[in-house]
């Protein structure tokens, strides 16, 4: 695949930039409408957005460039290019959530409002953003065959993009892309129940993609590596205890206490 979008001589537009603009202008679009439901101003969102992608983006670099430190410390230049891939989706949400509860708190609107807000455009943004792994030629899995590619029903696109230096691999940047799509379409439809509580979309959030990267991360030929152990497959495990512990804090609680829609209660 040509991982090149346009080539203007002196500057290349990447795939990969082109598919995180629209999983951040799709994402940021569904949330400002959300957020209005709740008399949120636009302009906070907007406000908040402004420093939010550029922090998000910093921490998904600086978080995979920590786990290279040896190449980036003789290649120091290559932390810039970004554009080549190397993000890393839990420096992001770690350096998201940390200027999401500044912010919050300097508006004094509650963080966990905004943060059920966030995890659904964010799950939708997570399943657009793959394909740029795709096009780039990475996030990929074990070798494979063409027979068990054929054998999925895939596009032939995608058969031909796992073609990789004359071997075959799996494509796990479609599993984790399907598997978000499918977080996306079911979140929407859990945060419509009547009884839904504030912080029930952060720990669906946490659940879900925690135990989907988990097992995906376990297929995954370039995993970021703390001795014998992949990194995303810890921090998965803490993202579901997290989420499985709002969970049942909630579930002790009155059906009525803590609603994400109180007004449609009477």
């Amino acid at each position: 695949m040509n991982p090149i979008f346009l080539d203007l001589g002196i500057v290349q537009i990447y795939w990969y930039s082109i598919l995180i603009f629209i999983a951040l202008l799709v994402g940021g679009a569904l949330a400002l409408r959300e957020a209005k439901k709740f008399d949120i101003s636009e302009d906070f969102m907007i406000n908040m957005f402004f420093y939010l992608i550029p922090i998000a983006l910093i921490g998904a670099r600086l978080y995979f460039v920590l786990f290279h430190f040896d190449y980036y410390k003789a290649n120091p230049m290559d932390i810039f290019k970004v554009w080549e891939g190397g993000l890393a989706i839990h420096g992001a949400l770690i350096a998201g959530l940390l200027w999401i509860i500044f912010y919050t708190h300097k508006h004094h609107i509650p963080t966990v409002r905004v943060l059920d807000i966030l995890v659904v455009s964010l799950l939708l943004g997570q399943a657009i953003g793959r394909w740029g792994n795709f096009l780039n030629g990475e996030a990929y899995g074990p070798e494979t065959t063409l027979s068990f590619l054929e054998s999925l029903h895939l596009p032939q696109f995608i058969i031909d993009g796992m073609h990789i230096g004359g071997t075959y691999y799996q494509p796990t940047f479609l599993y984790e892309s399907l598997w978000c799509l499918i977080g996306f379409i079911i979140i929407l439809l859990f945060r419509k129940r009547k009884y839904c509580k504030n912080g029930d979309m952060v720990a669906f959030y946490l659940v879900w993609y925690g135990i989907g990267r988990f097992v995906i991360e376990g297929l995954r030929t370039d995993s970021l590596m703390l001795g014998s152990f992949k990194v995303a497959q810890i921090v998965s495990i803490i993202m579901v205890i997290i989420g499985g512990y709002i969970f049942f804090r909630h579930f002790k609680q009155s059906k009525l206490e803590n609603l994400y829609r109180e007004e449609e209660i009477i």
